[in-house]
């Protein structure tokens, strides 16, 4: 008798575990409406012939990344609005806003991980429907939040991917050099004109693609990580900055944070830029959100050249962000305002 209910228990744990991991495997793609309405928030400049400084402040939700397909039809949505416009030609820059990479560590997840209430509970529901990959990518994992650091190793290769294929291919879809925000990648890299990722510290990293779609330069790191990314982020050194040669003029990136950092801007001015791209993110609720004159006050400070930040708006489950994008010239400074839907922010050069 006792042989047999340790039989019938063992055949009961591998029913459950067959179901479990099965489950598993499981990723129906739900229906999803996405709101793909944006205005021109602010206008700055006369058209010339040297081009424009494009920022596009998205407004995105959890389910706009539950497919590389999806959140491109977002983007092109607002592309199309710019070219429609008159804001898009050989010589345009189009910024985007930082970590716009970075959420796609939730594409291609189960209905679970856009319907929860909090991120936490996303992270969850990614976690144990990707157990043993999670269970490798934990192995490598450092830092103090090795949960994050885990699940962003254990995507890292497609996130890759899907970040260059969809950024490179709306630059080349629509002709402009295209600086796609950030993505968190552990130790990214090119080789041969394609992103890699390897195993050492994770970094924030953004991409430059020019309108061929190719990548301009090496990624370009992140320098002061948040008090948020420091639990898994690794820093940059000051030296590694690199301007890069666009039809607008010589192009300098700084990431967030690091647009506050006098240093890093009289470098740029060192190295000729003429240009300034600052993709930003500053969590806020998203009902209300910040004011940020700060970030004005220290671009309009030591800015080296004319320059455009452009913050992410998002509803992420709990998580809120927004700021005003801004454009700063020798002449002014100025804020866009705030409002629904996504902001297209443009300073003529």
């Amino acid at each position: 008798m006792r042989r047999l209910l340790r039989q019938l228990t063992f055949v009961l744990f591998l029913a459950l575990l067959g179901s479990y991991l099965l489950w598993t495997q499981l990723r129906p793609s739900g229906h999803y409406l996405s709101d793909l309405r944006s205005e021109l928030a602010l206008d700055r400049g006369e058209p010339g012939a040297r081009g424009n400084l494009l920022g596009i402040q998205p407004e995105l939700f959890a389910g706009d990344y539950q497919s590389r397909d999806r959140l491109e039809l977002k983007f092109a949505a607002y592309l199309e609005k710019a070219r429609a416009a008159g804001l898009l030609n050989a010589r345009t820059v189009v910024v985007l806003p930082e970590h716009v990479g970075t959420w796609l560590l939730l594409s291609g997840e189960k209905p679970e991980v856009y319907q929860a209430s909090s991120l936490r509970e996303a992270m969850t529901w990614m976690a144990v429907s990707n157990p043993l990959r999670l269970g490798l990518a934990w192995l490598a994992a450092r830092g103090d939040d090795r949960l994050t650091d885990a699940l962003l190793r254990m995507k890292a290769r497609r996130m890759a991917n899907d970040y260059q294929t969809l950024f490179g291919g709306l630059a080349r879809r629509f002709g402009v050099t295209l600086v796609a925000g950030s993505i968190i990648l552990p130790e990214p890299r090119l080789e041969a004109g394609q992103l890699r990722v390897g195993q050492g510290p994770l970094y924030n990293v953004s991409l430059v693609f020019g309108s061929d779609g190719e990548p301009l330069g090496q990624p370009q790191r992140k320098h002061r990580p948040t008090n948020a990314e420091r639990p898994f982020l690794a820093a940059a050194a000051d030296d590694e900055l690199q301007p890069l040669e666009t039809p607008a003029g010589r192009l300098g990136v700084l990431i967030g944070a690091d647009a506050d950092q006098p240093q890093l801007h009289a470098l740029l001015r060192r190295q000729g830029v003429q240009l300034l791209a600052v993709p930003a993110f500053l969590a806020a609720n998203p009902h209300h959100p910040p004011q940020d004159d700060s970030t004005l006050e220290r671009l309009a400070e030591n800015a080296p050249a004319p320059a455009i930040a452009v913050f992410m708006g998002c509803r992420l489950w709990e998580l809120g962000c927004g700021g005003r994008s801004l454009v700063v010239t020798p002449l002014e400074a100025q804020h866009a305002e705030v409002g629904s839907g996504a902001r297209l922010i443009n300073l003529w050069l």
